[in-house]
């Protein structure tokens, strides 16, 4: 065990020689997250996404004031002006509407599609849009069954609306989960991707480049086995790995802001085994590679492929479910499953137990692979 602890941390020191390292191991992975966490970053939480809504209102009375008030609260975010590009569906608002309600006359609302009109927020819209219909009419029922004749006046409506409600309604998914979205996703994606896409590279190409200097052959001349040699070779990856998910966790967390979740210290076991398996796959790949350029080549494409087809580029959520199927042959699906329910769906660490287990099960064939094709 000593040989091997003392090969992972001379390894380490060697690549932290290198300062401009510290850009492709920490600085480029966090700019990425920054970058596609507010560029993807959707109003509200996954669980409650706030879809964006176009509002021609052309009516100027209160009672079209007190629809707004009430898609509001139904969870969409009203839009006008410079941020009407963004809307998903548009609502308009007859310049007649609170005249012909207060004569107690029928009056429709016009859902109209936008530009970036989503098929997706369609029905959810539609949804809020008559859940705030049916309130104000049922603000105006109970207005009228308790003033008689009198008149229905904004005071009156708005003092009805202050008062407790009886029955409230929490709605929340069922049968499937939501959609990640912003830093929800950001941080785990490129927490993801960057691990394999760095241990991959730094791990075969260094594996490589020693290889065929000698440097593997001379350190096989003195008392250390071939399994001391190659698990010494993937620690000092592993450890590279545990800084940059240290980095990520606190600039995510602290920084940004990103709920690490119900149970924090969940992610710990799942996010090391990921990288053990990161770690094992570049020592394999630099076993079986020669020529350090071809090394590098093979391991930044073996990592994008991964990483798109893991769920690292978009949600899994939103491809086909035979896709979903197929990206679960890799290891970055598992690992992106294991984030999202713990970050994004408020898990703990007793629902991952089959992310787990599957990692843990890639983690003892990466280091068998790694172990039985290593060469010298």
């Amino acid at each position: 065990m000593k040989h091997l602890f003392l090969i992972g941390h001379h390894d380490v020191r060697m690549f932290l020689r290198a300062k401009v390292n510290l850009i492709w191991l920490v600085l480029m992975p966090l700019g990425f997250m920054y970058i596609t966490g507010v560029a993807f970053k959707g109003p509200g939480s996954p669980s409650n996404p706030r879809p964006s809504v176009l509002i021609d209102n052309q009516d100027t009375n209160f009672l079209a004031e007190i629809l707004l008030a009430k898609l509001d609260a139904q969870g969409m975010r009203t839009v006008s002006g410079d941020a009407a590009k963004d809307a998903e569906r548009g609502i308009r608002i007859p310049a007649d509407f609170s005249e012909r309600v207060l004569r107690k006359e029928q009056v429709k609302l016009e859902v109209f599609k936008t530009d970036k009109a989503s098929e997706q927020s369609a029905a959810m819209i539609e949804f809020r849009v008559l859940r705030a219909v049916i309130g104000i009419n049922s603000d105006l029922v109970q207005l009228a069954q308790q003033g008689g004749d009198a008149a229905i006046t904004e005071a009156r409506l708005r003092e009805l609306q202050s008062q407790t409600r009886p029955v409230t309604l929490d709605a929340t998914f069922a049968g499937r989960e939501p959609v990640p979205s912003g830093f929800n996703h950001s941080l785990p994606s490129n927490m993801v991707m960057f691990l394999m896409i760095n241990l991959l590279v730094f791990g075969g190409s260094s594996v490589a480049v020693e290889r065929e200097t000698g440097v593997i052959r001379r350190l096989l001349a003195h008392p250390v086995t071939r399994l001391q040699l190659v698990m010494g070779k993937v620690y000092g990856r592993f450890l590279l790995g545990v800084f940059q998910i240290a980095a990520f966790l606190l600039v995510g967390g602290l920084l940004f802001g990103v709920p690490l979740g119900r149970e924090p210290l969940a992610l710990v076991p799942g996010l090391l085994l990921y990288a053990w398996v990161a770690a094992s796959l570049g020592v394999l790949i630099g076993s079986l590679v020669t020529g350090e350029e071809k090394t590098i080549g093979i391991c930044v494409v073996a990592s994008l492929v991964m990483g798109a087809l893991g769920g690292c580029w978009w949600p899994l959520e939103i491809v086909p479910e035979a896709m979903q199927k197929v990206a679960h042959v890799v290891p970055t699906a598992w690992a992106m499953d294991l984030l999202h329910r713990l970050i994004s769906f408020g898990g703990g660490l007793g629902d991952v137990t089959l992310e787990l287990g599957v990692l843990t099960g890639y983690a003892v064939a990466a280091n068998v692979l790694a172990a039985r094709f290593f060469r010298v």
